[in-house]
């Protein structure tokens, strides 16, 4: 088939979330299996294009309502002859310092800055007269898409293709003004309650779920959580309304990336069959984010966004007591809410040697805390599919979860004294709260001391669980089928 990608991320240009792994790992597998896929992404200030990087002779007229915009874009290859990616160009848009905004704060005009973004991906099509068959947006920044599909494309050679929108956050919907239907060049009739409208505005992630062939989730729990408040976002009826359309695919992992056996970051190798490289991790994480070195002290890792949808609020209100209660030691990376940032500062400023913290984004730590620690610590509110608890199981750090979304689909409860084959993969609580996060780190911590083998079970259980992109790639790959015939019906 011939695919297009149309996205706001993808690893290794440019990552705010989970969004960036998925869009990377799907497009190099369905690759991988033979289709023709373009992706189409901006060209932020962080991403320079490289020497072997061609640009396109012409610049790339984007029709916009209001007047048409010009940009220039750089195409390169991703390593096989049938995978390209092409980076849409606008300084005026995209040579800034965030993604989406500063300072916890979405840009002003992102209703313009991701319209250049969906109109440009269609307007290349036209460019190169390459008409995919499928087209695989993502999120609210390219939810306009099938919108656009439906109407100004829907006589033309673009009207045939169908359209598949993945839904990674609810959460984010893409509200902006009425007069993004000028902007757009969209017809007024779409600014309706069962197209764009919401509450006298227009919300991309509305329209695009109405108007999308085939919609898609990260993980099968998601896709029914997300029919009924609160992880509905209040898109409850329309999500009802295409529920025979909605399908959750659990995300795959990169399993050349993240595996302990050959990862390059980590200071020694390790497997399911060898853990001595894992002690070896554990010693220089201890040693590097400024842990006291005691081998026999569970080590909980965090590798996360703070914030509150993450479930960070009820570990940094808890650290304190756990820390003072229980002997273990918590290593933590993310950024985010200044808040929570401040919060686990102090907490690390109280208990040195127990509490090792990372604020920004550190890749190589990342992976560091991944196989150093014992431990891993999720506790999300919602987490439509979570990557990290997939992770860490590959790396024996046994997942601490709340159970919802993805984490649901991914992590066994640990049943205590079981066989091998039944004993589970972590730790499951059910209720967002402190009291429930409390002491499920104290079950993790009591299970450390006093039922070692139990651990060792749980370690190779975890590492030997398939993450692969290889079932979720043969779903989509049906799924694109499914809307190629609806769109052809």
């Amino acid at each position: 088939m011939r695919i297009l990608m149309v996205s706001s991320e993808m690893t290794p240009f440019a990552k705010v979330g989970g969004l960036a792994d998925v869009v990377a790992a799907l497009s190099y597998e369905l690759a991988r299996k033979g289709h023709e896929v373009k992706v189409v992404l901006p060209l932020y200030g962080s991403i320079s294009p490289e020497r072997h990087w061609k640009a396109l002779p012409d610049p790339l007229l984007v029709p916009f309502g209001t007047g048409p915009q010009f940009g220039r874009v750089w195409e390169t290859t991703g390593g096989l002859p049938n995978l390209h990616f092409y980076f849409l160009e606008h300084n005026h848009y995209f040579q800034r310092a965030g993604v989406y905004g500063d300072a916890g704060e979405g840009y002003p005009d992102n209703d313009e800055r991701f319209l250049f973004l969906s109109k440009g991906g269609l307007a290349l099509c036209h460019y190169w007269q390459w008409y995919p068959e499928v087209i695989n947006v993502h999120d609210w920044p390219t939810a306009v898409i099938p919108v656009l599909l439906n109407t100004v494309e829907k006589q033309g050679p673009l009207g045939r293709a169908a359209s598949v929108l993945t839904i990674h956050n609810m959460e984010h919907q893409g509200y902006f003004p009425a007069s993004f239907m000028d902007l757009a060049g969209l017809p007024r009739e779409e600014f309706r309650g069962d197209s764009l409208e919401s509450y006298g505005q227009v919300n991309l992630l509305k329209g695009g779920l109405y108007h999308a062939t085939k919609l898609t989730t990260v993980s099968p729990q998601y896709s029914r959580e997300i029919l009924s408040p609160p992880e509905s976002c209040g898109l409850e009826t329309v999500l009802r309304f295409r529920s025979a359309d909605l399908i959750g695919v659990l995300n795959g992992v990169d399993t050349e990336t993240w595996n302990p056996a050959t990862d390059p970051l980590l200071p020694a190798k390790y497997d399911a069959d060898n853990l001595q490289g894992k002690k070896v991790c554990k010693r220089v994480l201890q040693e590097e984010i400024g842990l006291e070195v005691r081998p026999e002290v569970p080590v909980f890792g965090v590798v996360s966004r703070f914030a509150s949808q993450k479930g960070l609020d009820l570990l940094v209100n808890i650290l304190p007591w756990v820390l003072r209660e229980m002997d273990v030691q918590f290593a933590l990376l993310g950024s985010g809410d200044p808040r929570l940032e401040a919060g686990f500062r102090e907490v690390a400023r109280l208990f040195p040697g127990k509490v090792g913290l990372g604020v920004g984004y550190n890749n190589q730590l990342a992976h560091r805390i991944e196989a150093g620690s014992d431990f891993f610590v999720m506790p999300s509110r919602f987490e439509p599919c979570g990557l990290n608890q997939m992770y860490s199981m590959l790396y024996g750090s046994l997942p601490l979860v709340r159970d919802t979304g993805g984490l649901h689909d991914t992590v066994e409860q640990y049943r205590e004294g079981a066989g091998e084959a039944d004993i589970g993969t972590g730790f499951v609580f059910q209720e967002a709260s402190e009291n429930a996060l409390y002491y499920t780190i104290g079950w993790a911590c009591a299970t450390w001391y006093d039922r070692p083998d139990d651990i060792q079970k749980l370690i190779r259980r975890a590492m030997t669980r398939d993450f692969s992109w290889g079932p979720s790639v043969e779903r989509y790959e049906q799924i694109y089928q499914w809307a190629q015939a609806a769109r052809g019906g």
